[in-house]
């Protein structure tokens, strides 16, 4: 049961880091992007990778 609540974990951190990717494009296809979204996205994504890695 604990592997099962992990994976759904680790799932939704997944889901997380895909949805930051979708934006951060989204925002880098903007004529005039946002510099200081790109980078909270960047380091949003970062976390999320970190902690997918660390289980």
């Amino acid at each position: 049961m604990a592997s099962t609540a992990v994976s759904s974990h680790i799932n939704a951190l997944q889901a997380k880091h895909a949805d930051l990717e979708t934006r951060l494009h989204q925002e880098l296809a903007r004529p005039v992007p946002d510099t200081a979204t790109i980078q909270a996205l960047k380091k949003q994504k970062l976390r999320l990778k970190e902690e997918i890695v660390g289980f």
